[in-house]
């Protein structure tokens, strides 16, 4: 039963929230590529929820192990899924992308967006490289999960601030639930190093 829960609560998320957001009355009569932008940055936070499930072992079925060689396939999906995000907001308006990438754009949710945005292009980039730098395990778990938090935060305050594609009541409520399993995975994973160092 608590199986059936955790994994029908997470697909009810993904769902509505994608479901809502297609079906925003601010879509209408918008080009396919500003829809297409705005479904992709949607889909990338409904990963993000993912990211520390799978990282964690937190998910019925999916064992550490396993969880972890999934969590880098979605790591390749959610780079993915920013990088259509951001480059077809840049083929429907490249002067308003120049300023967010420039942080000098007026509007606040930009700057959130593109730090988060940097971050996990690095913490991409360190995933790639760790064994050929031979990067400890220790330190490569207090940079990665520093990485994740900055990505957390700065997505969650980037799509609360927009009022866009999203339906605010579902946004509302998948930014609490990628906060939610953040933290909690976080606090495990240091509770048990706490706990193995006695």
């Amino acid at each position: 039963m608590r199986s059936f829960l955790i994994w029908a609560t997470l697909a009810f998320a993904v769902i509505v929230t994608v479901a809502a957001a297609a079906a925003s009355p601010l879509l209408a009569w918008r080009d396919p590529i500003y829809i297409a932008a705005g479904l992709a940055g949607v889909i990338a936070l409904c990963l993000l929820l993912m990211q520390p499930l799978l990282a964690g072992g937190v998910l019925p079925g999916l064992p550490v192990i396993k969880g972890r060689r999934v969590h880098r396939w979605v790591g390749v999906c959610l780079i993915a899924a920013v990088i259509i995000h951001v480059a077809a907001l840049w083929i429907t308006s490249p002067p308003d992308v120049v300023d967010a990438l420039m942080f000098v754009s007026p509007t606040p949710f930009s700057v959130w967006g593109v730090i988060a945005m940097w971050v996990l292009f690095a913490s991409a980039l360190l995933a790639v490289l760790r064994h050929r730098i031979r990067l400890r395990p220790r330190f490569w778990r207090v940079i990665h999960t520093s990485f994740a938090l900055i990505i957390v935060i700065g997505s969650v305050v980037h799509a609360l601030l927009i009022e866009g594609t999203m339906e605010v009541i579902s946004k509302t409520a998948l930014c609490a639930l990628v906060i939610l399993a953040t933290g909690y995975v976080v606090l495990k994973l240091r509770a048990w190093q706490v706990l193995r160092r006695r």
